[in-house]
This record gives structure tokens, C-alpha cells and sequence, in this order.
């Protein structure tokens, strides 16, 4: 036990992730079953809170869990193998990444207009809950793909179609540009990179909450056409 407790936390999570994954994979813990809560995870594993989190986020980026506002955290289950889907060996390379942006954008862009039109109250304040703890991330200098998974995900739900919904699980937290091909410390050039990201997630929430499809749809399409351009320019750099 003490060698597993003097291991590096970023080990721990992923330790933590292999094994509540191969829950959820072999249905110990089927979809739609909330996770135990943090504090009883930490006392299982022997691991801090920080460590749960990290593990959570990775979970939510992965398609996983999702997290349910003052509820809890829920798990999503790994779906229809035949169903579409995206492999991993499918986006090694940027021009893959493009195409999958290429996609988002015929899809989001409707999501966020439908969201906009369908929301309810309760949609709005996970949208909203989700916003922050992308913010939140950013400001600790955090892993922010879990969270980034998890507020284009509160939009699809928004437009009370569940095939918004489906697609965006089956994409998981691959669907984020940066979970594949942007590893490694979070330096200052990407913080400022993900400010942007933030500032245009609260043009998307804005117009969603005023219920203007059109403005909704424009602030998706700006914010995932500007992601894309990015990696066509790094591209064109390589």
C-alpha cells in the first residue's frame, strides 16, 4: 500500500480510470447508475480528492459518466458496438482532427440553434454549471477537457432530441481537439489559447439563455471554425 500511496497523482487517476472504466465495460456499474460519491471513492482506492476529480474529468472526456448538477455523477455506458463510431487510430493526425471539426460544425451548429429554441430552466443551469467548471479549470490550471466534453454536451441535451445526445457520447472526450494531439503541461500560450475557448463558450450560453437560435448558431459555428483553422495553420506548419 505505501508504494501505490507514494506514486505520482497523474498515475494515480489513470490507475483510477482503468479501473472504474472496466467497471462501467463490464457492467459492474451499468448506464444510467450513479458513481459512488467522492469521499467514498477516496476511502476505496486510498487517493486524494484531487485524484477522484482527475479521474472523473478523464472519465467524462471518454464518454463514460456524465455529471449531473447537485445530483451526482451518472454513468453513460460504452453504447452499440455496431453503432457509428470513432476510433481512436482514426484521429492520429490533424488533418483527422480537421475532419472531425468538419463534422462538429454540421452538427453543433443545429444543436446550439435547437438548444436555443428548447432549453428549459433546468438545461440553462447545467449549461451554466458546466461553463464554470470549464472556468474553473482554466483558473487551477487543470485538465480542461472533461469539462469542455461535458458543456457540448449539456447543449445537446438542451435540444431535448436524444440523437444529439447519442452522437455526442458516442464522440466522447476524442471529439476535443487537444485530448489527442496536444499532450504535455499546460503552457501559457495554450491558458491563453483556452481563455478564448472560455470567452466563446459564453457567447454560445448567452444567446442560448436569450433564445436566439440564429445567434446560437453563429457563436457555435465561430467557435468550432476558429478551432479548426487553428490546427489547418499548424498543419500547414508541419
Amino acid at each position: 500500500m505505501n508504494e501505490v500511496v507514494r506514486r505520482r497523482p497523474r498515475g494515480l487517476a489513470h490507475d483510477l480510470v482503468d479501473t472504474l472504466g472496466g467497471r462501467v465495460r463490464d457492467g459492474s456499474l451499468a448506464p444510467g447508475e450513479k458513481l459512488p460519491t467522492e469521499a467514498a471513492i477516496m476511502e476505496e482506492f486510498g487517493v486524494s480528492r484531487t485524484v477522484v476529480r482527475e479521474a472523473i474529468s478523464r472519465l467524462q472526456a471518454a464518454g463514460l459518466v456524465a455529471t449531473r448538477h447537485g445530483v451526482g455523477t451518472f454513468v453513460v455506458g460504452m453504447g452499440d458496438a455496431t453503432t457509428f463510431r470513432i476510433s481512436p487510430d482514426q484521429l492520429g493526425t490533424l488533418q483527422d482532427v480537421i475532419a472531425v471539426l468538419e463534422l462538429r460544425i454540421g452538427v453543433e451548429t443545429e444543436s446550439a440553434a435547437l438548444a436555443a429554441m428548447r432549453r428549459t430552466p433546468e438545461n440553462l443551469d447545467t449549461l451554466r454549471h458546466a461553463l464554470r467548471a470549464f472556468t474553473s479549470a482554466l483558473e487551477e490550471g487543470r485538465d480542461a477537457v472533461g469539462p469542455d466534453f461535458q458543456f457540448h454536451l449539456e447543449i445537446a441535451k438542451a435540444t431535448q432530441n436524444h440523437h444529439f445526445v447519442d452522437l455526442m457520447a458516442t464522440l466522447g472526450g476524442m471529439m476535443i481537439p487537444r485530448a489527442r494531439l496536444e499532450p504535455g503541461p499546460l503552457t501559457p500560450e495554450r491558458q491563453a489559447y483556452l481563455r478564448r475557448v472560455n470567452a466563446e463558450h459564453e457567447n454560445i450560453v448567452d444567446a442560448i439563455s436569450r433564445q436566439d437560435p440564429e445567434a446560437a448558431r453563429a457563436a457555435m459555428r465561430t467557435h468550432l471554425a476558429n478551432s479548426r483553422e487553428r490546427r489547418k495553420r499548424l498543419a500547414e506548419q508541419r
